[in-house]
């Protein structure tokens, strides 16, 4: 059974389309919960005319949005970030923290929302993500992760019987001294 969706339905479409569904599916789910309507030839003209009007808006927005898909593509982005000796992050990259550096970078806002990342970036090195813009505008982003330098608080246990030693000569020296 051919059915005209109005909203968009997750596993099956989006509001507008046309699908050919089961009938009981059809009857008993999508119809009585106003998700679409029987496909008669006047919601077909209805649901083509619609389909037109969203390509033409979608076009208009390509050509207002492509000089900043310009700027954007081949942008590359460096964090620094704790990681443990597997090259494992203590925490993650997020899309939030993807769009704040692009924003930063190119002088235009990014709303978080845009960056598709299918999970946080757990790991040390280089990763291509995606900006999804509007339609087929999905320029590409290089992001670099880096490990955080060790800070000398933290140093590799070595220097600390070596500070450990001066200290206890110069005990050695105070008590030959006396």
């Amino acid at each position: 059974m051919k059915v005209v969706l109005r909203q968009d339905v997750p596993k099956l479409g989006e509001a507008g389309s046309v699908k050919d569904v089961a009938g009981g599916y059809a009857r008993n789910f999508l119809i009585p919960q106003g998700l679409a309507v029987y496909a008669t030839e006047g919601e077909l003209k209805m649901a083509a005319h619609n389909q037109a009007v969203k390509d033409r808006k979608i076009a208009r927005q390509e050509e207002q949005l492509q000089s900043l898909a310009d700027k954007i593509e081949g942008q590359s982005l460096v964090f620094t970030a704790r990681a443990g000796e597997n090259g494992r992050l203590f925490g993650s990259i997020t899309a939030a923290d993807v769009a704040e550096q692009l924003s930063g970078k190119i002088g235009e806002e990014i709303d978080r929302r845009r960056v598709v990342l299918e999970e946080p970036l757990r790991s040390l090195g280089n990763f291509k993500v995606a900006v999804h813009l509007v339609g087929r505008l999905r320029p590409e982003v290089t992001i670099t992760i880096n490990p955080e330098d060790v800070p000398e608080a933290e140093a590799p246990a070595e220097e600390a019987p070596a500070a450990a030693d001066v200290e206890a000569a110069s005990e050695q020296e105070v008590t030959a001294e006396a």
